[in-house]
């Protein structure tokens, strides 16, 4: 009872962090928005972009932790748990079209440099280091084993950099009172940091979506590993996947041998599973040999690896 307590309240701590996080991050982009129009300033506006698609990663990873608290029913046979991976996809296509977006701005600003308020962005610039500091603070005391927590903590590590370029751009432009250029090309920097950003987030997203074994998890090397224990005969009908990114699934076909115990079989290959593998939610239809129906095969195959079964 007590444990259960101490999970409940460190998830309740972690939603009190990333819900300050996020309070500030949206506080502060209203603010970075209505300066960068005024300074005419194209970096504050592409760092305002990547603060959104902060804001983003805050609010799925808040929207999460909620509803992998909800049962499964329905017609939701898995929760809602992959409203996470849809989030972080429009996120990582948001950012993706965001950076198009700035690198055009950037090189038209290029080409036809505007006047830019060095002092405005300079200011704005140190503020959002002092936020974005605050912000790694906060979450660096949350539970970063989550993958939804570490991955919006990457995110405002990521946007502490972009507002160090900020600050360098606003100096330039500050101290010189002419480079207006360098606003352009550190925006077509954060652009950069956006686009790295926004391709792994739709590439991520995508191999959850298309069913992909999780990254770390080799299907051969668990599928060999599965057909090797003793009195496995074959294993076939193997698919290996992730519900969501911090649940992967697999699923299996087990033949046994012709005096093999099917329920002893199951639990030790279950036990493997969870032990070697970390792999906790498994279906595994398990038969002895000749007694399986007849069918169509479908996904991978191991054959038994210790040479000729009965």
């Amino acid at each position: 009872m007590s444990g259960d307590h101490e999970h409940g309240a460190s998830r309740d701590a972690d939603k009190k962090y990333l819900a300050i996080a996020l309070g500030l991050l949206v506080t502060f982009m209203s603010v970075e928005v209505v300066v960068g129009i005024i300074a005419s300033s194209l970096v504050l506006l592409s760092d305002a972009g990547h603060m959104l698609s902060d804001a983003g990663a805050l609010g799925a990873a808040l929207i999460a932790m909620r509803l992998a608290a909800r049962s499964a029913g329905g017609i939701m046979t898995y929760g809602l748990k992959r409203s996470e991976i849809l989030a972080a996809q429009i996120n990582g296509i948001t950012l993706l079209l965001l950076s198009v977006w700035f690198y055009y701005e950037g090189v038209r600003r290029l080409i036809e440099p505007p006047e830019v308020a060095g002092g405005l962005v300079l200011i704005v610039g140190l503020i959002g280091i002092v936020v974005n500091l605050v912000d790694v603070w906060l979450l660096s005391k949350a539970n970063r084993q989550s993958l939804n927590v570490e991955g919006a903590f990457q995110h405002i590590l990521t946007d502490l950099y972009s507002f160090i370029a900020t600050t360098v751009a606003g100096s330039i432009i500050y101290f010189t009172g002419s480079f207006n250029r360098v606003d352009a090309l550190a925006a077509m920097t954060v652009a950069t940091v956006m686009l790295r950003a926004g391709y792994k987030l739709v590439r991520d997203s995508g191999r959850i979506f298309l069913e992909a074994a999780p990254k770390g998890l080799d299907p051969e090397e668990i599928g060999t590993a599965m057909a090797g224990q003793p009195g496995v005969a074959e294993v076939r009908d193997f698919h290996l996947w992730e519900i969501s990114s911090e649940l992967p699934a697999l699923s299996a076909h087990v033949l046994v041998e012709r005096d093999g115990d099917c329920r002893a079989r199951r639990r030790e290959l279950e036990q493997l599973l969870e032990e070697r593998f970390d792999i906790h939610h498994t279906t595994l239809q398990v038969d002895r040999v000749g007694e399986e129906e007849d069918g169509e095969a479908r996904g991978m195959r191991f054959p038994a690896s210790r040479g000729e079964t009965t």
